[in-house]
């Protein structure tokens, strides 16, 4: 052990940044804003995987 600080093991901690992210920045979905027909297209994927995922089954066993 060097007993040295060490500063960048903290670096930006608990400091608030409400700047939007910029072009290539990372951003997480609750905090991105999505319009009606992004949620209407996610949950059309989300049915046709359903689909998939139960009816070729379900179909297959009748």
């Amino acid at each position: 052990m060097t007993g040295g600080t060490h500063e960048h093991e903290h670096e930006g901690e608990g400091e608030d940044d409400d700047r939007p992210a910029g072009p290539g920045e990372r951003s997480t979905a609750p905090q991105s804003a999505y319009t009606a027909k992004q949620a209407g297209l996610g949950a059309l994927v989300a049915l046709v995987g359903l689909g998939v995922t139960f009816g070729i089954p379900l179909f297959i066993l009748a």
